[in-house]
């Protein structure tokens, strides 16, 4: 069989318009001889009556005591609803489909509830009913633990279901529709000429997604990338293309120039604390004691520059006072400035390319723009700026690699 698997988000699925649109790309899929799987987000954001956040806020509403496990068993009914409805519409279309919950199409989880990870999958079912020729529709986000129970995979979750449905079932490709027309070189919100990207690689869409990028989730490129599947990120209201996230190696193969392109993408991140924790003379221990502590109150932190003199890091905002009274009662006093924003310029082209940090630099220089903090790796350099200067940051640096043209 020749499988394609498509994810469709919340959006895609919240309004009668919006449906009609997921049935004409599953239809067009159809006509080019797919065997199809579709796996489906919860419907609607907050507000909406069937969507994951709309469900949290019910049982903060009834008592707000639900144990984690009975949590995952209620945030699992938004997909349901939404594999159900779809379900009866293609039925009524003419296509025939059938519905299945993450367990039945054999996604078997750890028993990590509310972040859980998939252990192993077993698509026997999934494969009789292609067999069949229904279209087989999967409620995304979720799985069951070897006991039964049902899992949810954590934010982004239907994105790693789609991505490793289609490892398991060694698809020629996986399509993940959402209400933007693919990938784009910085946040249209900040950067009014932003570009969509024909093709990315999956490093290079793995750092955006990190680091601030929400089109797709960077577990589930993983999962892509490690069984070499191809991606697309799509728009469910056009028929255009999208982005094609693939191994570097084929971008550069088929893609004519664009192994010239040093810079990818900007992404941003907002709402973060940098914190300075300096050493006393004398004292050898305070890296270990800093983040040992961090761990211990399951504060997340990111942005590590480590030296003799000291340790500087970044930590939520939500997180800031926790985490400054933390280090108080270690009898350190950190130095603590919220509001701060890490701003990421990703490019699979940039390793051993000279002068990449000169122009970062000049950049928000030139913008009178003061660099906070700063780190790199192969694919990406980060710096961290003041909150008030992202956008002013990303635009800079946006129009400084060429990324408007």
């Amino acid at each position: 069989m020749k499988i394609l698997v498509q994810k469709f988000g919340g959006t895609s699925l919240s309004t009668a318009e919006a449906r009609a649109h997921v049935i004409e790309h599953i239809q067009d899929a159809l006509e080019q001889n797919y065997s199809l799987v579709v796996v489906v987000s919860a419907m609607g954001r907050r507000g909406e009556p069937y969507a994951t956040d709309t469900l949290l806020d019910w049982i903060e509403r009834n008592g707000n005591r639900l144990p984690e496990r009975e949590r995952d068993l209620l945030l699992c009914c938004g997909e349901l609803i939404s594999a159900a409805t779809l379900c009866s519409l293609l039925n009524a279309t003419g296509i025939p489909a059938t519905a299945l919950t993450g367990a039945g199409a054999g996604i078997q989880t750890n028993n990590e509830h509310g972040n859980a990870q998939i252990v192993s999958i077993h698509p026997d079912r999934v494969l009789e009913q292609l067999e069949q020729g229904n279209v087989v529709i999967v409620a995304g986000f979720q799985g069951q633990t070897p006991e039964g129970d049902f899992t949810t995979l954590g934010r982004g979750g239907s994105d790693t279901s789609a991505t490793a449905l289609g490892a398991a079932l060694n698809a020629e490709i996986v399509d993940i529709f959402t209400d933007v027309n693919g990938i784009l070189t910085a946040d249209p919100r900040i950067v009014e000429d932003a570009k969509p990207l024909s093709v990315v690689s999956y490093s290079e869409i793995c750092n955006m997604a990190h680091h601030g990028a929400k089109v797709i989730h960077p577990r589930a490129v993983e999962v892509a990338m490690h069984a070499g599947i191809p991606v697309r990120v799509r728009s469910t209201f056009t028929k255009d293309p999208g982005t094609l996230v693939t191994r570097q190696e084929a971008i550069r193969g088929e893609a004519g120039s664009v192994q010239d392109r040093f810079v990818t993408g900007i992404a941003n991140f907002a709402n973060l604390t940098q914190i300075q924790v300096f050493s006393k003379d004398g004292y050898y221990d305070l890296q270990l004691n800093v983040f040992k502590a961090m761990a211990q109150q399951r504060i997340s932190v990111d942005f590590i520059n480590v030296n003799p003199s000291g340790v500087v890091y970044t930590v939520f905002d939500h997180e800031s006072e926790r985490a400054e009274r933390t280090l108080h009662e270690l009898g350190y006093e950190p130095q603590i400035m919220t509001g701060c924003a890490k701003v990421s310029i990703i490019g699979g082209g940039m390793n051993g390319v000279p002068g990449i940090m000169a122009l970062i630099v000049e950049a928000l220089t030139n913008e009178d723009i003061q660099i906070l903090q700063s780190a790199d790796s192969n694919a990406t350099i980060w710096v961290l700026v003041q909150g008030k200067d992202m956008a002013r940051a990303v635009r800079a640096l946006h129009k400084q690699f060429g990324l408007h043209r």
